[in-house]
């Protein structure tokens, strides 16, 4: 590194970021690749329009209620590191600590894997690219939008302003294609529930929920760029509750924009759903999707590869890793260090795995598990912290934390008896994080403080 550690001289985070920002942040992170590709597997699991679309507007209600918890803990504690801080002062440091750990080795770090799979997957769609080719575009990218963001997060706003809008304009013109081009001869539609309610309908919509989740996840980022928002207590709070409320209108209309243009055994056998979609209006809407999912991808890497490492950052600061993660650069006021440990392990992730379908089980699992945990956390800041100020309450309380814990829990068991080698994989990690947390705490204890 050309910079040294000096806590004492150390420059700090800049308050730049505004809630359209954080906004337009909270909705690129959810919004990639997930909602062009997952379809599939909910119609596999759930057969049936009405059913298929309920289980995204399950997804929202999920989305929605955990960004109105999250929204009175990231005005209750509004610094850099949004959930980990939320986790670590409701459980003490080594669950803040492993929900930092499990999203530097699992969350974080092999969704931005997946994204640059899937990004490289519809690159090919122009190009013929063979399996290393696909690892090379896909290292690149994540590479080089690290590097952007490194310069300041003046830039990394302008970036995700700038892509989430396109990936929006794109959504709703999908939406408008299905409205306008739907003919009931050709693509019938069944919104009969009663008359189709299978007898695992329980666990099929937990299981299409994996996809769901994914797609939905990413909303709570927000948090993690606290120590960099104006009027954090505030501007937080709102940007979490309007990404979640956005992407849940959003996904259940371009879902029924799909449902509009394709019969459902087309939508279940096919993972380029929105391409095939609007190819039924339009011969070149195959390759127009094409670069319209690649641009969405692009955009949610770019979010991912500055986000997190805030969280790294935090867990530095509180001498629970690294020391050198937290490192502000004298130049660009960004946590440098931890974005460029991030995309190196990404990458690693990226050459290990290389399978989307196995990293989305393997990351949403673990993403769940810690959202309920930090979810449930409210209940204890009621009781822990009664008097303290909160600038947002959660709405609904205590009715709306308890349907995100007990769905996110739900969600948790059901994929760990499902999909068990994922599930066992996050917990095996999780495991290894309790033996490094005691020697980073142990080491912390022999390091004097900076002079």
């Amino acid at each position: 590194m050309a910079w040294r550690f000096r806590p004492s001289r150390m420059p700090k985070l800049d308050r730049k970021l505004t809630l359209y920002g954080l906004t337009m942040i909270a909705i690129g992170s959810c919004i990639g690749s997930g909602i062009f590709v997952t379809p599939y597997e909910v119609v596999q699991a759930v057969p049936h329009h009405g059913f298929a679309l309920l289980v995204w507007a399950l997804g929202g209600v999920i989305a929605l209620t955990g960004a109105l918890t999250f929204a009175e803990l990231g005005g209750l504690f509004p610094k850099a590191g949004g959930v980990y801080v939320f986790l670590k002062e409701a459980y003490g440091e080594l669950a803040g600590f492993l929900y930092g750990w499990i999203i530097l080795l699992v969350i974080n770090t092999g969704a931005l894997a997946a994204l640059g799979i899937a990004l490289a997957e519809y690159l090919s769609y122009f190009y013929p690219f063979g399996y290393w080719g696909k690892i090379a575009v896909a290292v690149v990218v994540i590479a080089g939008l690290t590097g952007f963001n490194l310069v300041g997060v003046n830039a990394s706003q302008w970036l995700s302003n700038v892509f989430t809008g396109l990936k929006l304009l794109a959504i709703a013109g999908i939406i408008v294609v299905g409205l306008l081009f739907f003919e009931p001869a050709k693509v019938a539609i069944d919104f009969n529930l009663a008359a189709h309610t299978p007898s695992n309908l329980g666990s099929a919509m937990l299981l299409a929920l994996i996809g769901v989740l994914w797609s939905f996840g990413g909303w709570h980022h927000a948090s993690y760029l606290a120590g960099e928002a104006i009027d954090p207590q505030r501007t937080v709070p709102r940007a979490m509750v309007l990404g979640a409320v956005i992407v849940t209108i959003t996904y259940v209309l371009v879902n029924l924009g799909y449902m509009l243009l394709l019969p459902l055994d087309a939508i279940a056998n096919t993972t380029r759903v929105a391409g095939e979609a609007v190819a039924q209006v339009f011969s070149f809407g195959g390759k127009l999707m094409a670069i319209v999912i690649a641009i969405s991808i692009f955009g949610t890497i770019g979010i991912y590869t500055m986000s997190a490492p805030r969280i790294y950052f935090a867990m530095a600061k509180d001498g629970i890793f690294f020391r050198q993660l937290a490192e502000v650069h004298p130049r660009f006021h960004t946590p440098a260090a931890a974005m460029i440990l991030q995309a190196i392990w990404a990458i690693v992730l990226l050459m290990a795995w290389g399978t989307f379908s196995g990293l989305i089980t393997y990351v949403t699992f673990m993403d769940i598990a810690f959202m309920a945990l930090a979810g449930f956390s409210v209940f204890i800041f009621r009781r822990k912290l009664p008097h303290a100020e909160r600038p947002y309450r959660t709405w609904g309380y205590p009715v709306v934390p308890g349907i995100f814990v007990l769905i996110s829990s739900a969600f948790v068991v059901n994929t760990l008896i499902e999909r068990p080698v994922q599930a066992w994989a996050g917990l095996g990690l999780l495991g290894a994080g309790v033996g490094v947390f005691y020697i980073f705490k142990s080491l912390r204890g022999r390091v004097q403080p900076a002079a």
